[in-house]
């Protein structure tokens, strides 16, 4: 059975740090990666890595296929991702399911060469372009303990420090699970 998982908000240490490589695929991992869709699918999100559910593995999936103009895009599950290549640059707004109601305008690149690996464990490489493209490399920031803010003018980070202390101290509302912040974080690996 499908399950909801909390998702981790701005100031969290895990939000922050670097994630260990994905080693073993067994059918927890698998349930793993099926929760992780499905609380995606319920915070009406489009992409979710392991570090916003408390995890701290090379992990991320993807599903824009909610949005009309790519409703013929499959899910991406992303193991062990690492962008190889990358090309052209695009300027468009973001928001992330980890710090609620927050949007700034970051700079990504229109075009990536993503290597990853599938459920056996095996590389893989995949060109991804447009939306898709800035969704992966987002995705793949958590990862790597960096969030979109850290790409906004400092202009912009001056319009939502206000926004980012509030969701620091837990106060913010969703329609979805969260896991707020408490001070001493328990990370998962």
């Amino acid at each position: 059975m499908k399950k909801q998982l909390p998702i981790t908000t701005y100031g969290m240490q895990i939000l922050r740090k670097k994630t260990k490589p994905v080693t073993k695929i067994d059918s927890e991992f698998i349930d793993l990666v099926q929760n992780m869709f499905y609380t995606m699918d319920r915070a009406s999100g489009i992409g979710l890595a392991a570090p916003q559910i408390n995890l701290g593995i090379s992990l991320a999936v993807i599903d824009i296929s909610a949005m009309e103009e790519y409703k013929s895009e499959k899910p991406l599950i992303l193991i062990n991702p690492v962008i190889s290549e990358s090309h052209g640059e695009d300027i468009q707004e973001e928001g992330c399911l980890s710090i609620p109601d927050v949007r700034g305008d970051v700079k990504r690149a229109k075009e990536v060469f993503l290597k990853f690996n599938d459920f056996d464990l095996n590389e893989k490489t995949i060109e991804l372009k447009g939306f898709i493209a800035r969704v992966a490399q987002h995705e793949i920031d958590h990862l790597n303990g960096k969030l979109f803010i850290d790409y906004v003018s400092p202009e912009q980070k001056k319009e939502i420090r206000k926004q980012l202390s509030l969701i620091k101290k837990g106060n913010v509302k969703t329609d979805y699970k969260l896991h707020i912040h408490s001070g001493s974080d328990n990370v998962l690996y």
